[in-house]
């Protein structure tokens, strides 16, 4: 497995990460936790040594399954988590708002380690940007954390360029996390040329567009309630048919390549920046094999101009999230 640096840190991770929130939240039903184990040291087996989670997947639940199937081989393993989303007191599955206040982001710490059975917290991301806190008071509050010894690394989640400079400026940040892949290039414009010019590397979640960019959905695909991708925009029969012609895309390039369309698209990610790390996330050994099979994937600069010319033609119709979750992104 090749190895890649988060922008000028000394964080040094796998080319691939693994995304674990489908493991146990938002994709349906929650996986057989003994597979999952399995599946996740399988990961570490392959290579694969960042590990993505978060207190709000499950809610907990997600940890705390992290926690145990890393906790033997801690050393060979980065594991990231996130803060800001505050849950329901009643113990309820859903986060009722953000909540990014220095004192409630340690208290949040705390839990993390704990359920993740670790020291200190590699990678401690802010979820999402909370306009009623400033990202100062939210970098400082993870600074300290990070001269007590209880987290390594600072990172955000979908912030827009100004936050990023104006945390960057009280505590580094290693590294943003963002949705990014070939439907969703909203990072492209801002947020790429301030991390490249700050030295903070790029964590591309739903790299494969929620499992839409493997071409293994059409218009006639079904969602269960319990999966969340019932409720995007970009997931009606209307928005999936009219978003195929990027799957045939892929698909063609995959057939010539010898590849799958899923490789390509993570081929493609890993071809803009030596400083981007995906983290597509699966349930399925066969998936998580698939998608190591991109690393070592070459897209020449010819394949990669054919990509960008097709995908300038294609018009990617329905919105990311509902709009209520979308004003809660900073892109």
């Amino acid at each position: 497995m090749q190895k890649r640096k988060l922008g000028n840190s000394n964080l040094e991770v796998s080319a691939l990460g693994l995304g674990c929130m489908g493991m146990s939240f938002s994709y349906g039903p929650a996986g057989d936790k003994q597979e999952m184990i399995s599946l996740l040291r399988a990961a570490v087996e392959r290579g694969i040594t960042f590990f993505d989670t978060a207190e709000v997947y499950g809610p907990f639940t997600n940890e705390e399954l992290v926690g145990e199937a890393l906790s033997s081989v801690r050393d060979q393993v980065v594991i990231a988590t996130k803060f800001g989303f505050k849950l329901d007191p009643n113990g309820g599955p859903k986060w009722i708002g953000l909540d990014s206040r220095p004192g409630h982001i340690k208290q949040v710490a705390e839990g993390s380690l704990k359920r993740l059975k670790i020291d200190a917290i590699d990678l401690f991301y802010q979820h999402r940007v909370d306009p009623d806190v400033p990202i100062e008071d939210v970098a400082g509050a993870v600074k300290d954390l990070i001269q007590e010894g209880k987290v390594k690394h600072f990172g955000l989640s979908e912030a827009a360029a100004k936050t990023i400079r104006r945390a960057h400026a009280i505590q580094p940040v290693t590294a943003v996390q963002s949705e990014y892949s070939l439907w969703t290039r909203g990072p492209e414009a801002e947020v790429l040329p301030t991390l490249e010019e700050l030295g903070i590397g790029f964590v591309p979640y739903s790299p494969l567009g929620k499992g839409f960019l493997t071409g293994k959905m059409d218009e006639n695909t079904k969602f269960e309630s319990t999966d969340f991708r019932s409720n995007l925009p970009r997931f009606t029969p209307e928005a999936l048919k009219a978003n195929q012609a990027l799957v045939d895309l892929l698909g063609n390039i995959a057939q010539r390549k010898k590849a799958t369309p899923a490789q390509i698209a993570l081929a493609w990610l890993l071809a803009q920046k030596p400083w981007i790390v995906p983290i597509p996330g699966t349930t399925k050994l066969h998936r998580l094999e698939e998608n190591i099979g991109a690393v070592s994937l070459e897209l020449t600069p010819d394949d990669l101009r054919e990509i960008e010319s097709a995908a300038s033609k294609i018009k990617v119709e329905g919105a990311r999230y509902p709009e209520a979750i979308e004003r809660m992104t900073g892109l």
